[in-house]
C-alpha cells in the first residue's frame, strides 16, 4: 500500500499541510488531529484514488528545543506503560504465589497493597 508523508507547520492559526512526492496536494487545517483526514482527501481528490487506497503519516514540524521535549515525554509515557504492564504481571504472579502458600485473600491483599477483592480476581485470572 502507498504511504505518502504529510508535513505539518504552523502558519498564524493554521496547519498547512504538503505531500511528499506529490505535487499540488496541500491543504490546511485548524487543529493537528484533522490533518490526516484533509490530507487523506485532498490526495484522493488530486491524484483521483479511494480515500482507503494508501497510508498516511503525519509530521508536525515543531520547534527543535519543544520537539525534544515532545519525544522525551512520549519516551516517558511508553516507559511508563511498560512499568505498568510489568508491575501487573509481576503482582498477579505474587498473589497466586502468596494464596498458593495457603495465605488468606486478605493477607495476600495487604503484603501487596491492593484490596482483598482485587487478589481474588488476580488469583481467578487466566494465564
Amino acid at each position: 500500500m502507498k504511504r505518502y508523508t504529510v508535513h505539518a507547520r504552523r502558519v498564524g492559526n493554521w496547519w498547512a499541510l504538503d505531500v511528499d512526492s506529490t505535487p499540488g496536494v496541500h491543504t490546511q487545517v485548524r487543529r493537528i488531529d484533522l490533518a490526516e483526514e484533509m490530507a487523506r482527501d485532498a490526495i484522493a481528490g488530486v491524484l483521483e484514488v479511494a480515500r482507503d487506497s494508501f497510508e498516511i503519516v503525519v509530521e508536525p514540524e515543531v520547534p527543535a528545543a519543544v520537539r525534544t521535549l515532545v519525544d522525551k515525554a512520549t519516551t516517558a509515557r511508553w516507559q511508563a506503560a511498560e512499568a505498568q504492564d510489568a508491575a501487573a504481571r509481576l503482582t498477579r504472579d505474587a498473589a497466586r504465589g502468596l494464596v498458593q502458600e495457603g495465605l488468606t485473600v486478605r493477607d495476600a491483599g495487604v503484603l501487596l497493597g491492593v484490596s482483598h477483592q482485587r487478589i481474588a480476581q488476580l488469583v481467578r485470572q487466566r494465564r
